[in-house]
């Protein structure tokens, strides 16, 4: 594996490495991956407290995601310098199937990967179901779940994907210049799905 992964905020990481799929792929570890992502540098015992598992669990998940890349050692963000702290190494991964296809473990293991992702994302979507009430008339008028019929070929679809990952990033910067400059009223996470596949009756 490359010994020089991007770092947070650099380019996106593209996984072609089973080994590096494997170590994400695991529940926990993507849980712990995920809030990583949107909580910035934490500890195990805060981490091990956000996915309700034993610090001892989440300390041996984090060593193995932190053995391919996939997080790294943040700055101590308190006055005790004993506790470690990690941050997800990058922004944003990637992985394809085209780069497991070749072998049935590859393809299987990029497969599992995949639905455990899916299993993630509605999770989190069942929580904000769950919630929603108490999020109040705004964010529900504004929260959104559609989707969408349309006839394309290969290359009209992938130029469709890489034009809403060109917006959705434009709406990422533009939050994260606004918190910058201190206007941070009203603003809160927000995760955008997608998936775009092809599909016969």
């Amino acid at each position: 594996m490359d010994e020089k992964q991007p770092k947070r905020g650099g380019e996106p990481r593209r996984i072609t490495d089973l080994g590096t799929l494997k170590a994400l792929g695991h529940p926990l570890r993507l849980r712990v991956y995920g809030t990583l992502r949107v909580s910035g540098p934490s500890t195990a015992s805060q981490l091990a407290s956000q996915v309700d598992e034993a610090v001892s669990l989440v300390s041996y998940h984090l060593r193995k995601l932190a053995e391919h890349g996939l997080i790294e050692e943040a700055d101590v963000q308190s006055e005790d310098a004993r506790e470690r702290w990690w941050q997800a190494a990058q922004d944003n991964l990637s992985f394809r199937h085209e780069d497991f296809k070749d072998t049935p473990e590859g393809a299987a293991t990029h497969a599992a990967v995949v639905r455990s992702l899916i299993a993630y994302r509605r999770e989190q979507y069942e929580t904000y179901l769950a919630q929603q009430e108490a999020w109040g008339a705004e964010w529900r008028i504004a929260a959104d779940q559609s989707d969408f019929l349309a006839r394309l070929n290969p290359a009209e679809l992938k130029r469709l994907n890489a034009e809403i990952h060109a917006l959705v990033k434009t709406y990422e910067e533009q939050g994260k210049a606004a918190e910058a400059a201190g206007d941070t009223e009203g603003r809160e996470n927000v995760a955008v799905h997608l998936a775009s596949f092809p599909f016969r009756l």
